[in-house]
């Protein structure tokens, strides 16, 4: 399973909002996200990204995609 990780790398680094967020995306990246956007990004786990956006979020943030989604492997006991 993935696990959404970007308010946890947020609060890493005191980003603590959605506009310091598109403030930072745009500074550090040249990269523009639209408010629902970015809300949809904070609030729930995306079910798909573009390589922009993720490339521009690692820009923004100094991270990685590794820093970004977590895989927790599924436990045995999972689906039985």
């Amino acid at each position: 399973m993935l696990v959404w990780m970007l308010r946890k790398v947020m609060a890493d680094r005191g980003i603590w909002s959605g506009a310091a967020l598109a403030r930072l995306l745009k500074e550090k990246a040249g990269y523009e996200l639209s408010a629902p956007s970015i809300s949809a990004l904070l609030n729930g786990q995306p079910k798909q990204m573009k390589a922009d956006t993720l490339d521009a979020l690692c820009t923004a943030l100094e991270c990685t995609p590794n820093d970004l989604w977590v895989h927790t492997p599924p436990s045995q006991n999972e689906g039985a």
